[in-house]
Parts: C-alpha cells; structure tokens; sequence
C-alpha cells in the first residue's frame, strides 16, 4: 500500500508543532520523532482552529 495523503498541508502542520513547541523536534527528527502526545496535541489545536473558523463563516 501506498502512504496515505496527509488531511493537512506541510504549512499547517509547521505552524501546529511551532504553536506547541515541537517544531525543533520535527527538523531534527521529522514527523515520526515527535510523540504520540505532542500528535494528540496536534490534532486537537487543529479541531480548534477548525470549529473557530466554522463558528465565524456561520454568523449572520
């Protein structure tokens, strides 16, 4: 099987692990070197992002 397409883009996820102190991690090691928490992490400031931007376009 072939790697499955990332659902962020690179630009996205960079500015993720800066907000959340990881991105040192991520040049030295890559995506795989950060751990599971920090992706945790990750994932929820990005559901976050998401929800601020739905709750902005749905207003009047």
């Amino acid at each position: 099987m072939g790697r499955r397409r990332s659902v962020m883009s690179e630009p996205f996820k960079a500015e993720l692990a800066k907000d959340l102190g990881i991105y040192d991690t991520v040049q030295r090691e890559g995506w795989g070197g950060i751990r599971t928490k920090d992706a945790g992490n990750m994932v929820k400031r990005a559901i976050e992002i998401a929800e601020q931007a739905a709750a902005r376009s749905s207003r009047p």
